[in-house]
């Protein structure tokens, strides 16, 4: 049987009875016992084996050879040889500890490849999609440019009047003597001051003088009547 028809009918089967994390690995440049090899994962014993019996019945049907089957007994892990095919049923926690993917997982196949396209589900996947025109979100759009905007430029109000300008401080040289302007007050005072000093001169001298002369006396001098 052809390596293509054969992966086709063995994924068909594995996924009639819902097996789980279907993977398909292409082995030729690894070895010359056989060229496909898939894993699957089943969630019980019962799965298993009902996976196992899924891809013999349907491989025997289509007149294929079953070589030999393994692992029912237990059904954690039942292997399925089919010649140019190997497949590994497998319950997770046996599938996680052996890690058969990271042996013979340098080619993975894709499953939607492993479809033959003479079948009916084969022509219905690689047919292109046609697309509605009265969908927008169907029709091909143009890539969108990317718009700048300009902002726009500040216009200078003609209304605000120009600030004053203050008139600059004159400097005053290194050195120079500044003469400071006495206050009125100031002024004031000492002119009263001067004046009360004044005042009180004249009158300190007059006691002292008074003081210091002799008393005047007095003469009284009579003058005779002239005889007559």
């Amino acid at each position: 049987m052809d390596i293509k028809k054969l992966q086709t009918l063995v994924v068909d089967a594995l996924e009639d009875v819902k097996g789980q994390e279907i993977v398909l690995f292409d082995t030729t440049h690894l070895t010359s016992l056989f060229d496909r090899i898939a894993v699957v994962s089943g969630t019980s014993n019962r799965q298993t084996k009902a996976l196992a019996a899924s891809v013999r019945d349907k491989v025997k049907e289509a007149g294929g050879d079953v070589v030999g089957l393994e692992g029912e007994d237990t059904g954690e892990w039942v292997l399925v040889d089919l010649g140019d095919m190997i497949v590994h049923i497998m319950q997770p926690a046996i599938r996680q500890y052996y890690r058969l993917e990271e042996i013979w997982g340098d080619k993975p196949v894709k499953l939607g490849a492993a479809k033959r396209k003479s079948t009916t589900e084969g022509q219905e996947a690689a047919a292109p999609k046609s697309k509605s025109k009265h969908l927008a979100a169907n029709q091909e759009q143009e890539d969108a440019k990317p718009v700048r905007e300009r902002k726009p430029a500040a216009k200078k109000s003609t209304d605000a009047k120009p600030a004053a300008k203050k008139p600059a401080a004159k400097k005053i040289p290194t050195g120079a003597t500044v003469k400071v302007a006495v206050s009125k007050t100031a002024a004031a005072d000492a002119k009263a001051a001067k004046a009360a000093k004044a005042a009180a001169a004249p009158k300190r001298a007059t006691k002292a003088a008074a003081e210091g002369a002799a008393p005047a006396k007095k003469v009284i001098r009579r003058v005779k009547k002239a005889e007559e």
